[in-house]
Order: C-alpha cells, then structure tokens, then sequence
C-alpha cells in the first residue's frame, strides 16, 4: 500500500492547545494491519489482516514529562508508581553505588528501586528537570486513561496507533525493511551487547525526545523505539479489536529503547505485547488520540 492521496495534515485543536498537545488529521482507512516475514512473531497475534478505522486524530508525539507535569500541578494526580512507592528500571541506568535490589527472575536487568516515579525514573536520585522534551515513564495503563480523561483525548485502538505508525507503508518500518540502511539510525533501540554494554551509537542510552529522528509521512515521531506506549485494546494474541478490560494484559506497541535483535525484536509497526494494567517501567509512556469531530 502506497500513501493514501488525501493530504493528512498536522495541527493543534483549540480545545487542546492549552495542553501542549499537537494532533495529526488521518482520516478514515482500510490497511493490511500485521506482518508474517521473518521478524514477525506469529505467537503474539501478528498475523496480517485487512482493517478498517474511522477517522481520528493522533498525536504527532508521546506524551511529555512538561507535559505530564502540567496534568499532575493541576490535578494533583498521584500516579500508581507513587502509590506502590517503587518502579521498574532497567539496570543499566543506575549508579555502580546503588544499593542493591531485587531483579526480575528470567530478566534480572529489571530492578526494583523504590522512589522511582515519573518524576524520579532512576530513582530518588534523579530528576526529570532537565528531560522535559523526552516522553513521560513509569506511567502505567491506568494512569494513561486518567491524563486522556483530563485532556479531552483517549488512548487510540492498537489499529489506529499502527495505521498512524506506518504512515501509509507496507514495509516493516516506515523507511523500509532494513533496520539500518547504510548505517543510519532512524530509532532509538538499544546498541551492542544486551544488556551488558549499550554503545548509544544511536545517541542515546536511555529515551529521548519525542521529536528526534525524522518523522513518517503522516507526522508521527518516534512511534518504534524510545518507550513502548499504551492502547485502548486489551492484548489477546488470537484475535485484535479488544477492548481493554480486567484480568486481561493492556496492549501496548512500538517497543522502546531496550529493544534488541539478539532477544526481542519488538520495535517494529506490527509488533505487539502485553502488560498489566497496574504496571510500570522506565521503558513505557503513552500518546494519545481523538475521534475525528465533524
């Protein structure tokens, strides 16, 4: 599938401006949803399908840490990381000193560090100050739905987050199907040797901001690698189109900066995986949508 011809323009809707947030105008469409090459996961439901979506808008970025903040100074939300007191963080982002936390049995890279919230992704001693252009973490599912509320938005459908994110292609990403043409880094994955070394030949060791790289034709920045994000579906890999709801995992897409051929190929338009409502990390953030008003 080539690029629709209707002209898919980027704009601010006045009754979200006061928020900082800047939408893309997609229209409605019907694409082949998935993917079965070689990269492709088959056990996570990614077999291709044809869909069809009404039209809506997308945010052209994942939510910001400015713009979490001006949610929580005018709500005074606290966020589920906050209340469990502790977070996820990937290992490789703390201090040699750090005092010593318990791992994930199976993929000890992720340590349980108290303090850690989406003002503090590392931890007490860190800070989002001088991040406030790099997507919100440690934010879960939940606390996702409760921005978009506040915000007039919604979390999009895992069609719409793909459609958005493959910006009228059928490649594996939106520049095609080699992870790195001629050497140059469109994505912010993890770089090396998982998860002893990252060598940030991309840039960056950790995320960065939503609007680094290049944009796909539709607008969208950074929608494989950086932080995997949050949908409205509930994550089933025999069927798509679920809404989220209890006891099911929350689908999620994009992968994130931790992503790495040598064990997870995730950060890819068609890659999907689940997690559970109430989770957090310093991997996941979230954007928003909204249907088309007429």
């Amino acid at each position: 599938m080539t690029a629709p011809e209707a002209e898919h323009t980027i704009r601010a809707w006045s009754s979200s401006t006061e928020h900082g947030l800047e939408f893309a105008d997609l229209g409605d469409a019907r694409f082949m949803m998935g993917e079965g090459g070689e990269q492709a996961y088959p056990s996570d439901g990614e077999t291709p399908v044809e869909v069809t979506i009404a039209a809506f808008e997308m945010g052209t970025t994942s939510v910001t840490n400015a713009q979490f903040a001006s949610f929580v100074e005018a709500t005074g939300y606290v966020t589920d990381a906050e209340r469990f007191e502790w977070s996820f963080v990937f290992g490789g982002l703390l201090p040699d000193d750090f005092v010593e936390t318990r791992g994930v049995v199976g993929a000890e890279w992720w340590r349980q560090v108290f303090g850690a919230t989406w003002s503090q992704p590392e931890g007490p001693h860190s800070s989002v100050d001088d991040r406030p252009e790099h997507p919100v973490v440690h934010v879960t599912y939940n606390d996702a739905v409760a921005y978009a509320a506040w915000s007039g938005t919604r979390l999009p459908s895992e069609a719409e987050w793909e459609y958005a994110a493959r910006g009228g292609t059928e490649t594996t990403w939106v520049w095609g199907d080699e992870l790195e043409p001629g050497g140059r880094h469109h994505m912010n994955v993890f770089q090396g040797t998982f998860p002893q070394q990252n060598t940030a030949a991309d840039g960056w060791v950790s995320t960065c901001p939503v609007r680094t790289f290049e944009s796909n034709p539709f607008g969208m920045w950074n929608m494989v690698g950086n932080v995997w994000e949050w949908t409205a579906d509930a994550f089933i890999a025999s069927t798509r189109h679920v809404p989220a709801q209890a006891q099911a995992p929350v689908l999620m897409k994009g992968g994130s900066f931790l992503c790495h051929a040598s064990y997870c190929r995730r950060y890819r338009s068609a890659a999907r995986m689940g997690s559970a409502a109430d989770s957090s990390s310093s991997n996941v953030g979230f954007r928003v949508a909204r249907s088309a008003r007429t």
